[in-house]
């Protein structure tokens, strides 16, 4: 049975507008990554989870998770969702559970998973980009 959201048309135009690939926050790491000569695969889908950043040479996956789908500050923001919390509180705790598993999944077959919160990312690009080429050069 397909869920019926009861959603204004503000809300469903703004959500509309999510992307789950090629986001900003994405494309601002990556141009950073290779113009420092780290090469890599986005979304590749041969690894679990489909990471937004995996540096195959170096066995990195990086993941950089919007603050809603995600559950940033679980404990305090659920309580903000007003409309339709039957349906986005079980989804977002579904999203955080199988983002556990999939770090799971990943650490077990020898890959550091990095997980970054968009906002942060788009505050300060250079310094997560920072912290990505410091797992490369520790890896050499």
């Amino acid at each position: 049975m397909a869920y019926v959201f009861n959603s204004d048309l503000e809300t469903r135009k703004r959500m509309s507008k999510v992307h789950t690939v090629d986001g900003k926050d994405e494309v601002i790491i990556r141009k950073i990554l290779w113009k420092n000569g780290i090469r890599y695969r986005k979304n590749y889908k041969e690894l679990p989870g489909r990471p937004d950043i995996a540096i195959t040479r170096y066995k990195i996956a990086v993941f950089i998770d919007g603050e809603f789908w995600h559950g940033y500050d679980w404990e305090n923001y659920q309580k903000y969702i007003k409309s339709n919390r039957d349906y986005w509180i079980p989804k977002i705790e579904r999203n955080m559970k199988h983002d556990q598993e999939v770090n799971a999944q990943l650490e077990a077959m020898g890959w550091t998973v990095l997980r970054f919160w968009s906002k942060q990312v788009l505050k300060n690009p250079e310094y997560y980009a920072e912290l990505i080429m410091l797992y490369t050069r520790t890896e050499e």
